[in-house]
Formats: structure tokens, C-alpha cells, sequence
């Protein structure tokens, strides 16, 4: 919990107003807690990439263990250039001067809601901190419903309703957040409707900002992935990092790619005022991770490949899981989420006592020890029957497990991870009987 002390009205006492912990990470506590009470749980609520690093960063991070001086803000010129190039040879040609690195993509979004003009737009449902970053920032956040094809993306139609509206009542929308692939659902927004977002983006003047985390997270390589930064580039941010990708999440590397236009190099300065405050620099050993990670050489290339690999077989199989006990669930393209709705079971479930998705997230980890993120904490309706499960937990609780799984020709069926499947089976078998 962080506490704000705020003063009182009444006079100058300080009034403290305790701030919520995200939610996942709140999630991922209680369940430490309650494993370390002897409480056999699988947690599927936390969206960490559970495989072993990489020996390839292991030896850069090695390397760059006696650099223990600040660096500049933007971070060196050696490792913008990597970023560059990784940009670059995704159709979104970019100079070092564009990019600033930090330790981890959060940190960037929160800079930007901090120095971006106006109010801001996310999808419903999206990733947990869009909106408390914005609220942090001072800022009102909206939701505009995903639409069928998938997440990541507000409906465009709605989108434009929603920017009316809420002109109409004196606000004002000016960035919207796109999460490409998404999380929660583990989709991938098809480029014509990116093309209809960035089209609508053009006509209504706003900013669109680009989470691209799992972007090499997509599970099949001929899956056509469109970034809005190659349609309208002028008014596109991007972010990025290797939490995700390279299952290093708690080395905290992220990247940003700012438009090349004097609007574009303006923000990218406020950005950096704000990092000189807040962060200073990426730690000069994650640099070096950060310059080996992003000239993807052949080796680690490879491995990105056999990790998308399984992240697609494993998540298929937890949607099949879910779709066979009757739940409706888009089908997963990226990222390891599955975001399954029980609508359709609701009369078996309200006879349980489960009515909205605190209830069904509670019958879960109570009944079944599964520990899944309710879905009205992504900002989804709370009467609604949902949840997101992160099916990277399924790889093994040891790295030589986790090798094991990424190495193998058939993951599913390897003894741990079809443990771990059954379990799940078991405990939505449970659920809706």
C-alpha cells in the first residue's frame, strides 16, 4: 500500500488516504501467503513469462556488472542504436535520437501520462495499470469496450461516441492506449481495424500510444501484425521491453520510440525530464543486456522463436480447456492469456452463489486452488463472468523444467505441464458442475 498525506479542510492536520497496490501484484502476495500457509495453489493470475533467462543475457549482465556509473538520461548511444535497428527492421524505420530507454516499459507509460496534454482513453478490458497511472497523473481515464475480433484495441465506433460524449461534458480525450498484442485476452488486433482506429485518430486530432511489450509474443510468425507507428507515425508513441519476450521481467528493461517531428522530439524532451527525476538512467549492466537483447543475434532469435512456440501451443490448450466446459472465449494469437467468459454457464453458476467475477474468482481459488485475476480488476464490467488466466505458469516451477518445456517437440505432453493442465480441467469441471 503507498499513503498519501493529504491536509484536511477543517485545517492543517494531515488526513492519510491509503492508495490501492496493483492489483496483480496484490494477488501475487496473497498467494505467497497463502502457499506459505501450506496452500497447494496454481497461480494463473500473474502475467510473468516463466522461463529461465537466457545464457546469452546471463553473460552480457555479467559483463556489465562493474559499470556502476549514471549514464545519460536517454540512455548510451550504443544501446539507442540497438533499439533503433530493433525498430527499424519492423517496418518502423527510427534514429537513436528517437528512443529513450528505462527500466521497464511502466515507468515510460507513467512519464507520458505525466507530460501528454488532455485525458485518456483505454480499452475495457485492458492491462490494470493504464488507468491508476492515469489517475496518479491527474488525468481522467474512459473505457471504451473491445470489440469481437479482439483486445488491445477500444471499438472504433464506440471510441467515437465515447470522444463525443465526453467533450460534451468538458472533458478532454486527447491519447488513447493500444496494447498490441493485448493483455488480457492474449489477442491480436487485425490491421484493418488498426487502420480504422488510426484513420479515426487523424480525424479527432489524438495520440496514440503503442504498447507493443508482447509484440514478439505473437505465436504464429505469418500472423499479420500492423503497428498504428506505420500508419500514422507523426502522432504514434511506442513502448516496448523484454520483460515479456525475454522472460526477464524483473531486470526492468524497457524502450520507447518517439515520432521524428519537432511535436515528436518536443515530448520525448518532457519524457526525459521527467526519467532525470524519477529513474535518472537504465542501470549501465542492463544497458549491456538491453544492446545484446535488442540486435537480436542469431542464437537469441532462435529462442525467441521456440518461446512463442510454446506460448501459443500451451495457451491453445488452456483455451480448449475452457471453451469444452462451456465458457465463450476468443482465441489466443499472442502474448499467454486467456480471458474466458461463463456467461453462458450463469445459471449454474448463480446457483453457487457465483454472480460476478469477484465471486468467480473466489469460488476458484477456494474450491480448486486455482488463482486467477478477476476481470472487473482490468476494468471490466463487474457483474460479468470473467477473468484472465496467464497460461506462462504452466511451463514448470524450475528452470530445468522450464528448458525442458521449451525444448520439447510436444510441451503438452510432458508430465508437469499436463499435471498442471489437468488441474485446471479439474477445477472448471468443478466450477460449472
Amino acid at each position: 500500500m503507498t499513503t498519501v498525506v493529504e491536509p484536511t479542510p477543517a485545517g492543517p492536520s494531515p488526513r492519510p488516504r491509503v492508495l490501492p497496490m496493483s492489483p496483480n501484484l496484490a494477488l501475487n502476495q496473497r498467494v505467497d501467503e497463502r502457499r506459505a500457509a501450506g496452500e497447494d495453489i496454481l497461480h494463473l493470475g500473474f502475467g510473468e513469462s516463466r522461463l529461465p533467462a537466457f545464457d546469452g543475457l546471463v553473460d552480457r549482465l555479467v559483463a556489465g556488472a562493474r559499470r556502476n556509473a549514471y549514464g545519460a538520461v536517454q540512455g548510451d548511444a550504443t544501446t539507442r542504436e540497438a533499439v533503433a535497428g530493433y525498430f527499424t527492421r519492423r517496418r518502423l524505420p527510427t534514429d537513436p535520437g528517437q528512443v529513450v530507454v528505462a527500466p521497464g516499459s511502466k515507468p515510460l507509460l507513467m512519464a507520458l501520462n505525466l507530460v501528454l496534454p488532455g485525458d485518456l482513453v483505454i480499452p475495457r478490458p485492458a492491462w490494470n495499470t493504464y488507468a491508476p497511472q492515469a489517475a496518479l497523473a491527474g488525468k481522467h481515464c474512459v473505457s471504451v469496450p473491445i470489440p469481437a475480433q479482439a483486445g488491445g484495441v477500444p471499438d472504433p465506433a464506440l471510441l467515437r461516441e465515447t470522444l463525443r460524449a465526453e467533450r460534451r461534458a468538458g472533458r478532454d480525450p486527447r491519447t488513447v492506449v493500444l496494447t498490441l498484442p493485448d493483455n488480457p485476452t492474449g489477442t491480436l488486433a487485425p490491421p484493418a481495424l488498426v487502420r480504422e482506429l488510426c484513420a479515426l485518430a487523424e480525424e479527432e486530432d489524438l495520440t496514440l500510444v503503442s504498447d507493443e511489450i508482447y509484440r514478439d509474443v505473437v505465436h504464429d510468425p505469418a500472423t499479420p501484425f500492423l503497428s498504428p507507428c506505420e500508419v500514422v507515425p507523426h502522432r504514434t508513441v511506442v513502448t516496448s521491453g523484454l520483460s515479456k519476450s525475454l522472460a526477464v521481467g524483473g531486470w526492468r528493461i524497457g524502450a520507447a520510440r518517439f515520432p521524428a517531428d519537432e511535436r515528436g522530439l518536443a515530448l520525448r524532451a518532457n519524457v526525459l525530464s521527467v526519467a532525470s527525476e524519477m529513474w535518472s538512467t537504465l542501470a549501465a549492466p542492463m544497458q549491456e543486456v538491453a544492446r545484446y537483447a535488442f540486435s537480436e543475434p542469431p542464437e537469441l532469435r532462435a529462442h525467441l522463436a521456440n518461446s512463442a512456440r510454446l506460448h501459443g501451443v500451451v495457451a491453445r490448450a488452456v483455451h480448449g480447456v475452457l471453451t469444452a466446459a462451456g465458457a465463450d472465449c476468443r482465441p489466443p494469437t499472442g502474448a499467454f492469456y486467456v480471458y474466458p467468459d461463463f456467461e453462458p454457464l450463469r445459471p449454474v453458476l448463480t446457483a453457487k452463489g457465483v454472480t460476478d467475477s469477484p465471486s468467480l474468482a473466489r469460488e476458484l481459488l477456494d474450491a480448486s486452488g486455482l488463482a486467477v485475476l478477476a476481470g472487473h480488476l482490468l476494468g471490466d464490467d463487474p457483474g460479468a463472468l470473467r477473468f484472465k488466466a496467464a497460461t506462462s505458469m504452466l511451463y514448470g516451477d524450475t528452470p530445468p523444467l522450464q528448458w525442458e518445456s521449451l525444448r520439447s517437440d510436444d510441451p503438452l505432453a510432458l508430465p508437469h505441464v499436463a499435471e498442471k493442465l489437468r488441474r485446471i480441467e479439474e477445477g472448471v469441471r468443478r466450477l460449472v458442475s
